[in-house]
């Protein structure tokens, strides 16, 4: 039984469980943040420029009774089609894509990779050897510092 306490505190501590944790944490914030532009700042233009329509607002009544809202018809329990929400919640993704395509753009443009690591030979057989190597492991040859 210890093995597998063992085995678990292992996994639970490793760098990249954290980091993931941490990954999420950070991005549920970001949702929000983005779920606030998305209906505070970008949908009430594109409602004005459609003609005054509130997308939060459109629906469609699965039911003989007649609402008015849809805060209505989930007050009354009526079952509806809410696709008002979807066409928010679909610009609220193209938005989140677009602010983490930029994101991750602009991180790989200021990492700077590092320059490729100058390949070692063996000057008798050719293969591969540490740069601080003074004998070949294929060959054993005795080898001298360049």
């Amino acid at each position: 039984m210890s093995g597998f306490i063992k085995d678990f505190r292992d996994f639970a501590v490793k760098g990249n469980v954290i980091d993931m944790a941490v990954g999420v944490i950070i991005g549920g914030a970001f949702g929000k943040i983005v779920a606030s532009l998305v209906n505070d700042v970008v949908m009430p233009p594109i409602g004005k420029l459609v003609g005054g329509v509130d997308f939060n607002n459109l629906f469609i009544t699965l039911s003989d009774k007649k609402v008015a809202t849809l805060a209505e018809a989930t007050q009354q329990k009526i079952p509806v089609i809410a696709y008002g929400k979807f066409i928010t919640n679909v610009i609220d993704f193209v938005i989140l894509a677009f602010v983490i395509f930029c994101f991750v753009s602009a991180i790989q443009k200021f990492k700077k990779a590092a320059p490729p690591e100058e390949i070692r030979l063996c000057p008798y057989c050719k293969s591969p050897i540490d740069k601080d190597a003074t004998r070949c492991p294929h060959c054993t040859s005795q080898l001298t510092k360049e």
